[in-house]
């Protein structure tokens, strides 16, 4: 009975003085989060650990999956071409990897939604208007691509997403540069939750369209055909990669959509702007200036990333323009046609249609979604980019 109350407080706490940035290097994501889990009344950093560890779990079990199934190199044309979000890490290779079949993109972003759905139901128990703070060296977070339990050099966080989320300067960091710190707080509650939204919407506008057939078409024209030999005359332009890539999206969007996938990922594009709103408005009441994620105008960032003055009211602009668009008070401007007209996108995710890519650059397959009404200007996204000085595409991955 001793033994057996020693092995259950041995798994709910942490060895002695080892903070939980620590315990993720030292274990890994899916260890940290099972023992966090198993308390019986968690303090409000571990909720928000809870919920941030499920958030990098269904990172983790993507890059897992793409790993086992070669689908990094088998799906270049998708991932790479078409910019599908997690195809385009630069993974370990694997020397024997699984077969891949479209499925299994599928299977990744159904997975990924549910992982985004766990994350926000462990954040929506942290009680509004109680502060926090969890502190999270950057050196301590790695993916286990390869699930063998052990941390390897390739797979640190940093080497795998550190480009994509902080820009060239973290890709190869110097050495000497001590380790990145950030120190999470109620606010950055928001944030998160924010970025699980965005990640479901990306989700399930993909399987809204499931690309698995167009993929598997493509990957045994390939296997039919075998390898093309080099171009005597090397181009920049792969043109083999690119009509692959156009081949599987055409494919994928031409065929009748999920309905109910389609209005769940607008639903969350929404709430995405939503939780974006609560995080600014968090954020400009705090007056501390700790080791931030995300500063106001009157603290700095952890991350060494300058935010000019303004940086949210002119970044909550640009998201009001998207609420607009998605709610089909403002419309997108179409190439052809009198002026005071243009396509409400609220209704493309509402009432979705298979997508002729040469319909919609003619027209035909635009005109069900034809309205009267104000048209967007760029005016919001172009003051953002005035303001972020060139680091726009950056900051819009960052700030989400």
């Amino acid at each position: 009975m001793k033994a057996a109350l020693l092995a259950v407080l041995a798994l709910a706490t942490p060895a002695a003085a080892q903070t939980l940035s620590a315990e993720i290097g030292a274990n890994g994501i899916a260890p940290t989060l099972a023992r966090l889990k198993a308390q019986p009344e968690p303090a409000l950093e571990d909720i928000f650990a809870i919920g941030g560890l499920h958030f990098l779990s269904g990172i983790e079990r993507a890059l897992q999956l793409q790993w086992r199934s070669g689908m990094d190199q088998a799906a270049s044309g998708a991932g790479d071409t078409l910019g599908i979000p997690l195809l385009r890490l630069p993974l370990p290779p694997n020397p024997d990897p699984d077969p891949f079949q479209g499925a299994l993109v599928s299977q990744l972003f159904a997975d990924l939604d549910a992982d985004m759905q766990a994350a926000r139901t462990a954040l929506a128990t942290l009680p509004q208007g109680e502060d926090f703070g969890l502190d999270l060296s950057f050196a301590d977070l790695w993916f286990d691509v390869n699930a063998n339990g052990t941390r390897e050099a390739e797979e640190t966080a940093l080497t795998l997403v550190g480009r994509q989320l902080m820009g060239w300067q973290w890709q190869d960091p110097d050495p000497a540069t001590p380790p990145l710190v950030v120190r999470f707080d109620a606010a950055d509650a928001a944030w998160l939750t924010a970025y699980t939204h965005l990640m479901s919407g990306i989700a399930n506008t993909i399987l809204a369209y499931d690309p698995a057939a167009s993929i598997d078409r493509v990957l045994a024209t390939r296997a039919a055909f075998g390898p093309t030999p080099p171009s005597e005359y090397p181009s920049y332009f792969d043109f083999e990669t690119f009509a692959d890539a156009f081949a599987m999206l055409e494919g994928a969007v031409n065929q009748p959509p999920d309905a109910t996938r389609a209005k769940a990922a607008k639903d969350h594009f929404l709430a995405m702007i939503a939780e974006n709103r609560r995080f600014w408005s968090a954020v400009a009441r705090e007056t501390d200036n700790d080791r931030e994620w995300i500063p106001n105008d009157r603290q700095s960032s952890a991350l060494g990333i300058t935010l000019p003055p303004g940086t949210a009211d002119t970044w909550l602009g640009v998201l009001a323009d998207g609420e607009a668009l998605l709610q089909g008070r403002l419309l997108i401007p179409y190439w052809r046609g009198e002026a005071g007209q243009g396509l409400n996108l609220g209704r493309m995710f509402d009432d979705p249609a298979p997508v002729s890519i040469t319909g919609w650059i003619q027209g035909w397959s635009a005109v069900p979604y034809l309205e009267k009404g104000p048209v967007i200007d760029d005016t919001s996204f172009r003051q953002f980019e005035a303001l972020m000085g060139g680091n726009a595409g950056l900051m819009m991955v960052f700030l989400n």
